[in-house]
């Protein structure tokens, strides 16, 4: 298909396609004579894929280059992990964390694989500091709770990669599965906050 048709077909704008093309979001098309270019599936999907990181996930266009580069790719799947991982999460300094916090996470953390770098290890070291700083030491009881739901999350994560048959939908998978895959925890924990409460708090029914 021409650049017209393929922006029909995917509502995004030709202008939008172009920007896309010169960001090297998106594969250039098959050339087909000296100012035309032909696109198929591949463009479609590609557009799909961008428009999630971009619009859902809340990358920029320099991120989402960064993981649609490990998509495409010859990395493993442990590799474009940690190129996710770090591309969607805030750059944090270890000089930064106390190293109280450190333990703290590290606690909860015991017996797991995960080197001292790990962007998760230290935001979350950073967001127990904070409690702290707020007067809210003891969280023992919090946190492990949420160190098990992450737990299974991962497997869940882990499963669905799994799932794919393909290296290239495999990769697919880890990138957007861990970009959006952020966005759909924090909002079933909304769902499931309201859920709960509602149990728990809901004013008894009228006599």
């Amino acid at each position: 298909m021409r650049m017209a048709q393929l922006s029909t077909t995917s509502g995004v704008p030709v202008a939008t396609i172009k920007y896309y093309l010169r960001e090297g979001l998106l594969p250039a098309g098959e050339r087909h004579g000296p100012n035309q270019s032909l696109y198929g599936p591949e463009h479609l999907r590609r557009l799909s894929v961008i428009r999630g990181l971009l619009d859902v996930g809340g990358l920029s266009i320099a991120a989402a280059r960064r993981v649609i580069d490990a998509i495409d790719s010859d990395l493993g799947l442990a590799h474009t992990f940690d190129i996710a991982q770090r591309t969607v999460s805030p750059e944090i300094d270890r000089e930064t964390l106390t190293p109280e916090s450190v333990a703290q996470v590290d606690e909860v953390l015991s017996g797991w694989h995960v080197s001292p770098e790990n962007p998760g290890r230290l935001a979350a070291a950073r967001v127990l500091q904070t409690f702290a700083e707020l007067g809210q030491p003891d969280l023992s009881g919090w946190v492990p709770g949420y160190a098990a739901a992450a737990l299974a999350v991962a497997e869940a994560d882990l499963d669905e990669v799994d799932a794919r048959d393909d290296r290239e939908s495999k990769t697919e998978m880890v990138v957007i599965g861990t970009v959006l895959g952020d966005a759909l925890f924090a909002a079933l924990r909304r769902a499931a906050q309201e859920h709960v409460s509602s149990q728990r708090y809901s004013a008894p029914p009228n006599p």
